[in-house]
């Protein structure tokens, strides 16, 4: 069994060691003891356009609308210009997604970005954003949405203190168990738990729509008047405004997510574009009403005062009620979490496969066709970024490689389009959509340097950390045997453990895959 990280070609269906599952073993009385294995294992299509949906807007919103408005408010300034960051987030967020349904149906595999890197650029880049991604960008982000979801179920319970230290980790780290276990038992599952809490998700937020909406009828809305709105606290700097934009991708990071599960979704030359349609323009809505409601009944010295945006406007203004709303927020960040672990521990099955991560991790359970290895993986960084301490001083660092991710995917887009002007390209979007993103993204990236170049340069050294892995891991092939063994070794000890083979082929997807590559006639 090839096990090493350099990407060889392996015949996943037929000569790997599937120990667990492909020898099939008869019990006594003459009956097969692996009955339920189906017969060909593969990740199952079992995401359709509303689950599609459902994971964007779920993804979208986890922890950050909860978080960002006190970081967007502090830099930018002043409330009408903090609404305005907001919306153009939105916007932005949506030119990427278009990139994004392009390159979802031109390049069908799942992974997102680093699925599209990789083939566009090569090995070295792909394996800098994969690297980034699994060791700093989602593990932190699942450990902030965490400790905001343990946060807002213990602070009913310590409403004069912060929550201790200890119960707040342990909150986090049961609840990553609970759904890595779901996870690993049924996409079914976790693609329902998905649904029903992203429709909680904007119950909440709906909630705090109506309730604002309800103040400004009644007059209340001395804070949304233009000439109040535009007071600037302190006189706004370009790099304070990129370090708001900053804070606001935050809450809008999610929105390619679905293209992490491209070979799990249902039809997803059709439904992968429907779904980016429906969810973004609906979450950018979602966010700019609720910002308003908080404006609404919120001075901005209360809310830069706050730990607990929703929380402390839920006390103001739902009364007895008030206790809803940490339920709520918990309700809505346990659903990213889902989210977050359904879609990040796909990226560290596509890793695997192009031999850039272990092999052990690109193979799925032999029943239940989750890639348990990949989730364990996923769910065992996480719990070590929230032993490690405080978290929050994270979120510019992840926020900076997100964008600088998204850019370098956008730009691998239109070096796509004249390195193979003739690929047959179901969706085809218009050249100024990805050209108007790479123009704010340099602009936010370049400001963003100037204005914090510690946080922006922590940043790119985690992303250069990978350059020596890469070339020791993936790139040296003629490696000691021992080496070889050990891997070897190991691998065939997970397989074991989990009960997990390299998924088969389809037929079908092979198909797919020479239509998408045949060029325009």
């Amino acid at each position: 069994m090839v096990t090493e990280m350099d990407g060889a070609t392996r015949n996943r269906s037929n000569s790997v060691k599937q120990e667990p599952g492909a020898q099939q073993k008869m019990r006594k009385d003459g009956s097969n003891k692996h009955d339920d294995i189906p017969e060909r294992v593969t990740l199952k299509k079992e995401i359709g356009l509303l689950s599609a949906c459902a994971i964007i807007i779920g993804n979208i919103i986890g922890s950050g609308i909860f978080i960002s408005p006190k970081g967007v408010l502090e830099h930018s300034g002043s409330v009408g210009l903090a609404l305005i960051v907001w919306m153009l987030g939105g916007g932005i967020s949506a030119l990427g997604s278009l990139c994004y349904a392009e390159l979802g149906v031109t390049i069908p595999k799942s992974g997102g970005d680093y699925s599209y890197v990789t083939e566009i650029f090569g090995g070295l880049v792909g394996f800098l954003l994969l690297w980034s991604a699994v060791l700093i960008m989602y593990p932190t982000t699942l450990a902030v949405i965490a400790l905001t979801f343990s946060n807002y179920v213990l602070q009913p319970i310590f409403p004069n203190c912060l929550p201790p230290y200890i119960a707040t980790r342990m909150l986090s780290t049961t609840c990553l168990l609970f759904l890595t276990w779901v996870n690993c038992s049924s996409v079914r599952w976790a693609t329902r738990i998905q649904d029903v809490f992203t429709v909680g998700k904007l119950l909440a937020l709906g909630l705090i729509i109506v309730v604002g909406l309800v103040q400004i009828c009644r007059g209340h809305y001395e804070g949304l008047k233009p000439q109040v709105a535009f007071e600037f606290s302190r006189a706004p700097s370009v790099g304070q405004i990129a370090l708001a934009f900053l804070q606001a991708s935050f809450a809008f990071s999610g929105w390619n997510f679905l293209n992490y599960v491209t070979e799990e979704v249902v039809d997803p030359r059709r439904n992968l574009p429907r779904a980016i349609y429906i969810s973004i323009p609906l979450v950018t809505f979602v966010y700019t009403l609720t910002n308003i409601a908080y404006f609404s009944s919120m001075s901005p010295e209360e809310l830069l005062s706050s730990n607990a945006v929703a929380v402390t406007f839920g006390e103001k203004l739902l009364g007895i009620f008030s206790s809803v709303m940490p339920i709520s927020v918990a309700l809505s960040t346990f659903g990213g979490i889902n989210g977050y672990l359904f879609t990040s521990s796909r990226l560290c099955f596509s890793g695997a496969r192009e031999g850039h991560l272990p092999s052990l991790l690109a193979m799925i359970h032999c029943k239940s066709c989750t890639p348990i290895p990949a989730l364990l993986v996923c769910c065992t960084a996480t719990i070590v970024i929230l032993c490690i301490g405080e978290t929050h001083n994270l979120i510019n660092y992840v926020s900076f490689i997100n964008y600088l991710s998204y850019g370098v995917t956008i730009a691998g887009l239109l070096y796509y389009r004249w390195k193979k002007p003739k690929l047959n390209r179901p969706i085809k979007v218009n050249l100024m959509v990805p050209i108007s993103y790479l123009l704010f993204w340099a602009f936010l990236l370049g400001f963003s340097l100037y204005s914090e170049p510690v946080v922006c340069g922590v940043g790119l050294v985690i992303m250069l950390t990978g350059v020596p892995v890469y070339f020791l891991g993936v790139h040296w092939k003629d490696k000691p045997k021992c080496i070889y063994d050990f891997i070897e070794s190991a691998t065939h000890v997970g397989q074991r453990l989990c009960f997990v083979v390299f998924p088969q082929v389809d037929p079908a997807e092979e198909s797919l895959q020479e239509w998408i590559d045949k060029p325009e006639s």
